[in-house]
């Protein structure tokens, strides 16, 4: 019998992921098994109320992606009325989308991903002058000193000393498989502090545009945030200025600090540009539209699929397509009506609790069966990634001159071929890449959205179809939307001014999917085979290839069913088990 290990739940993520894995003797994952431990239920919430106000609910499916899903979701309602929003709320929607990608990557790559790469106790034996100079040469972040980097190691040391790691605990310190220097240890922690702190400008777009954050607020057609230099309750001139001065602080972290770090750390895990990736295949929805949604083409990212890693093959996916666009559960605690065989187009899908065999708590998972709350969509029966890596094969092999520029740059520093991109540490860097794309469309953005004020194009709002009288009887609408973990789609269909079905498919849910009918694994699943574990007992590559797809279980599953039932209870901890 196979030797399994278990590792439930996975820590640094949003929500709760079981791994299983099994290994042959030489310690190499063999089959890799992805469950999801809480149970979905907002689609099911929502049916019956009024469509405008979907977004409030689809927004709390999650405490990190605190926009992705409002905007899927009015747009998914735009689309079914055919409401055409300003040129002006459109470009507010894009600051707010691209402020949400810079911030969340920052997030991911210092507080969720670097400390599977960075030995925290190691940077008690670091040199403070020696990270400094290393500081020195990489970029003119100023803050740089020796002094500087020896009262970071102090606040280490006292961490340390005091026997509580605290934000630092949960992990394998002392693992064989860290190898950076003790200074690049340093020099990552520094900025791992230091990226808590940044946050607090970085949120203030979403802010001002929505009110508040996180869970700011939005309106179908068109953004909550009127313009009106000379209002003290709208976007004015002041308001502008700590917009501007927010986006500059944010671009400025991101070319002095992240990207040189990446670089910094990247050349001494080279080998983990050998695998990770498992699938080949990718999907887009596409992002950040200017005011005509049709060609999407022409999005920054656009709408695109990828199969078997050709990037000289383009397709663009009709999310549509009944036939193509599916969801499967015969590896998923769900029962659909017409058996466990069949697929669903979402605005045909069904999110209904009536299967009755086995459900956590579980010693391990029953793999023949089924064993996720999580389901399984495919698109033409193939199992897709979606993310960071997504994104920036499409635009790179549609043509972007940026992220063709940035992705050859990196190859180079790394000296590394193209095919390293199919990988951990290419999802990981490609998580960079497109962050300093969509820091400097930020300021593209607000440029246009200066020239817009100036030219008088001050409307943020279009209601010509807000009265639900002028609706049709029945409407279906799909809304899109890039989220930083992946392509987002939420389909509804309104009957009678209400919500009829709603279904979201997640890019957790496309990631983190169990098997389908078919028995092809997801992309965790995947991406873990032939990964060899230097110690079974301390899993620390599975957390390094899981991570880099940055997992949030919360929006794939959620924790009650339509009555508000608790389902069950999963334990926090840590929990690492060799059978």
């Amino acid at each position: 019998m196979a030797q399994r290990i278990v590792v439930d739940p996975i820590t640094r993520i949003e929500g709760h992921l079981r791994i299983e894995a099994e290994l042959d003797a030489n310690n190499s994952i063999t089959q890799a098994y992805s469950s999801g431990t809480m149970v979905r239920g907002i689609e099911t919430i929502l049916k019956g109320r009024d469509p405008r106000e979907a977004w409030a609910f689809t927004q709390r499916a999650c405490g990190v992606c605190t926009t992705v899903h409002s905007f899927a979701s009015i747009r998914s309602v735009e689309d079914a009325l055919k409401i055409k929003i300003p040129k002006a709320a459109n470009l507010i929607r894009n600051l707010m989308i691209a402020q949400q990608y810079v911030h969340d990557h920052v997030m991911h790559f210092y507080h969720l991903h670097a400390l599977d790469w960075v030995d925290v106790t190691a940077t008690l034996k670091a040199d403070p002058k020696k990270t400094s100079d290393i500081q020195q040469t990489i970029s003119p972040w100023p803050n740089s000193s020796p002094a500087y980097f020896a009262d970071v190691q102090n606040k280490v040391k006292a961490i340390v000393d005091s026997g509580q790691l605290s934000i630092f605990a949960n992990a394998y310190w002392g693992h064989p498989a860290y190898k950076l220097p003790p200074e690049v240890n340093l020099l990552a922690v520094a900025h791992y502090l230091e990226a808590l702190d940044w946050q607090k400008d970085a949120t203030k777009i979403h802010t001002i545009f929505g009110g508040k954050n996180p869970h700011p607020n939005f309106v179908v057609g068109g953004v909550p945030m009127p313009i009106d230099l000379n209002s003290d309750t709208a976007l004015n001139a002041d308001r502008l200025s700590i917009i501007s001065d927010s986006i500059s602080k944010m671009i400025a972290f991101v070319d002095q600090v992240y990207l040189p770090d990446l670089l910094a750390i990247a050349p001494y895990y080279k080998d983990y540009a050998a695998f990770g990736e498992g699938l080949g295949n990718f999907l887009t929805w596409g992002e950040f539209p200017d005011t005509d949604n049709s060609d999407t083409s022409k999005f920054l990212v656009p709408r695109a699929f990828i199969l078997n890693r050709d990037l000289k093959n383009i397709q663009q996916p009709d999310p549509r397509d009944f036939v193509k666009m599916k969801e499967f559960v015969a590896h998923s605690w769900y029962k659909y009506s017409g058996g466990d065989n069949v697929g669903l187009h979402p605005w045909q899908g069904e999110t209904a609790f009536n299967y009755t065999g086995p459900k956590p708590p579980y010693q391990q998972l029953e793999v023949e069966q089924k064993y996720s709350w999580l389901k399984a969509p495919r698109w033409n029966e193939t199992p897709m990634e979606v993310g960071p890596l997504a994104r920036v094969l499409v635009m790179y092999a549609s043509g972007n001159q940026q992220v063709q520029a940035l992705t050859n740059a990196v190859l180079k520093a790394l000296d590394a071929p193209i095919t390293a991109v199919f990988s951990t540490l290419g999802r990981t860097a490609a998580r960079a890449i497109e962050t300093k794309v969509f820091a400097d469309a930020m300021q593209t953005y607000y440029n246009d959205l200066v020239a817009e004020i100036k030219a008088g194009n001050t409307a943020t709002f279009n209601g010509d179809k807000w009265d639900p009288l002028s609706w049709p009887s029945q409407a279906q609408g799909f809304g899109y939307m890039e989220a930083p973990r992946g392509a987002l789609g939420h389909w509804i269909v309104i009957s009678g001014g209400k919500i009829d079905n709603y279904q979201m498919v997640v890019p957790t849910t496309w990631n983190a999917s169990p098997r389908d009918q078919k028995q092809q694994a997801g992309a965790y699943e995947m991406s873990l085979v032939g990964t060899k574990l230097a110690k079974p007992e301390w899993p620390l590559e599975i957390l390094r290839t899981i991570h880099s797809f940055d997992p949030c279980m919360a929006c794939a599953i959620h924790m009650v069913d339509a009555n508000g039932n608790d389902l069950g209870e999963v334990a926090s901890g840590l929990n690492v088990c060799v059978s």
